[in-house]
């Protein structure tokens, strides 16, 4: 198993941790951004820079990733694309994504564009809390331990 980063909005928080699973299992992992990363030193981790530009980092990702690799992104339609591609999809608040509730995702998505586009103010996310964190976590570590097993 790869673990592929969709980097530019991924927290700065949920990347240390991700730095520290990377490196404690032994497993690579590639942060795509479309600007250049500062990451710890280790043979696990890499970085890839993209061209500036709509998607390009997800699409960079959807090239490359395998199944059975992980990707961390609050991308729905990305996360729809590496679950086609039979890979595993986790946001950095810690939800896993699945072939049973991408597609809602993506519906709740798609409604909430056309909500913000026809002028009604949604509010946005709350702010990464310590729940969202330990969830991120938590999940990480059960992918990690099955993909070792």
């Amino acid at each position: 198993m790869n673990i592929w980063v969709d980097a530019d909005a991924c927290p700065v928080v949920i990347k240390e941790i991700l730095y520290r699973a990377a490196h404690r299992a032994k497993i690579s992992m590639t942060l795509v951004a479309n600007h250049a990363l500062t990451t710890p030193p280790s043979p696990y981790i890499k970085t890839q820079t993209v061209l500036s530009g709509f998607d390009v980092a997800d699409d960079e990702i959807v090239k490359q990733v395998e199944p059975n690799d992980l990707v961390i992104t609050s991308d729905i339609p990305l996360a729809d694309e590496v679950i086609t591609k039979k890979a595993k999809a986790l946001s950095p608040r810690g939800e896993l994504y699945t072939k049973a509730n991408i597609k809602a995702r993506l519906n709740i998505r798609d409604f909430m564009d056309t909500m913000r586009a026809s002028g009604v103010h949604t509010g946005g996310q709350a702010p990464l809390s310590q729940t969202d964190r330990q969830n991120f976590a938590n999940h990480l570590d059960t992918i990690i331990r099955k993909a070792q097993s």
